[in-house]
């Protein structure tokens, strides 16, 4: 199997270019055409003679992996699925996952994947039900954010799809590097948000190598509930977990917030309100309320509209920022919670 370009930063770039016998400067017109131009082929670097590009081709692959199928909701978001071949157990196990890219007025986010499947089991997660299949390489990582119709236009993203990033850190830094770098998609850090249960240690490294915005997830502040919904809490307590957080400033441009999926009857009450405004006290944050989608086998129904404005309004009384997160695509299984990669051709792609 070739090696990837795709993923690789500017000095990997650069020695791929001398290994193919091209000048050291075409390691800065790979980068612009992998991250900028986002070529999928080595013909259209038109600007790398013909021969090198053929001694290119032989030794590497591009990388970027076309989706197999899109799906467009009423709302216009779409839901894209890619194959992913992954390395588990020392063989290669194949897989599909999904990135989804939702439009609010001038911005286009994408939600991405991490990994195929997900190992924290979160019951109320349609992901997190079908268990791990691999970890993304940043090859795959990228090739949601270049291969999809909207490649151009996307203005943040999110690391909230399939998969827990911070059990695939590695990667998922070498993916964000290419995002942030000058010599890759330079965006800035502000425009990308990444996700976790709370996955110790890794956490720590993200915040001690990363600019990036974080969400916790955190969906109930009692410990003995939270361990009954995320498998996660018997691992790495949420108190370790803000134990962490409180050793960090989210005043200036990084921020954190904590996602709190809303079940009736179960996490939507006065009590929990209290003790999540008693848990982030001295904290800067902001919580996201989420509307449950439901899935098979969970028994609980998503909390009514006017319970989840009392419960944000409670909070917002008390100092602690709240917003309630519109729900996206829930009619092509596009929402938060529903992401399972399955192989199901809805819109045939153009």
């Amino acid at each position: 199997m070739k090696e990837k370009l795709l993923g690789k930063d500017l000095a990997g770039l650069t020695k791929a270019a001398l290994e193919a016998g091209l000048p050291k400067f075409a390691g800065k017109q790979l980068a612009l055409w992998l991250y900028d131009k986002r070529a999928r082929s080595f013909e259209e670097m038109t600007n790398i003679s013909k021969a090198g590009r053929e001694a290119l081709a032989e030794r590497f692959d591009v990388g970027a992996e076309a989706p197999v199928s899109m799906s467009t909701s009423a709302d216009g978001t779409r839901k894209y699925l890619f194959a992913a071949d992954c390395p588990v157990g020392g063989g290669i196990q194949s897989s599909f996952v999904e990135a989804v890219m939702i439009p609010d007025a001038d911005r286009k986010t994408l939600c991405v994947s991490s990994q195929a499947g997900c190992k924290m089991g979160c019951k109320f997660c349609m992901t997190g039900r079908q268990g791990w299949h691999g970890n993304l390489d940043a090859a795959q990582i990228l090739s949601q954010f270049v291969s999809i119709d909207e490649a151009g236009e996307l203005t943040n993203a999110v690391f909230m799809g399939m998969g827990e990033p911070m059990d695939n850190l590695t990667e998922v830094l070498r993916a964000i590097e290419v995002l942030t770098a000058p010599w890759g998609v330079a965006w800035s850090p502000k425009r990308i948000t990444v996700s976790t249960v709370g996955v110790l240690p890794e956490l720590r490294t993200y915040l001690d190598s990363c600019r990036c915005h974080l969400a916790v997830s955190l969906h109930t502040p009692f410990p003995e509930e939270r361990a009954s919904i995320m498998p996660v809490q018997k691992a790495f307590p949420l108190e370790q977990v803000m134990h962490l957080l409180r050793q960090y400033d989210f005043t200036g441009q990084r921020r954190v917030s904590f996602e709190y999926t809303m079940f009736s009857g179960f996490n939507d009450d006065k009590r929990h309100a209290d003790e999540l405004i008693r848990l982030l006290s001295g904290t800067e944050c902001r919580v996201n309320l989420i509307r449950f989608h439901r899935i098979p086998d969970f028994p609980y129904d998503s909390s009514p509209a006017a319970v989840m404005e009392s419960f944000r309004d409670r909070l917002s009384a008390h100092g602690v920022t709240c917003t309630i997160r519109a729900s996206r695509g829930e009619d092509i299984m596009a929402a938060c919670g529903l992401l399972a990669g399955r192989h199901k051709q809805q819109n045939d792609l153009k």
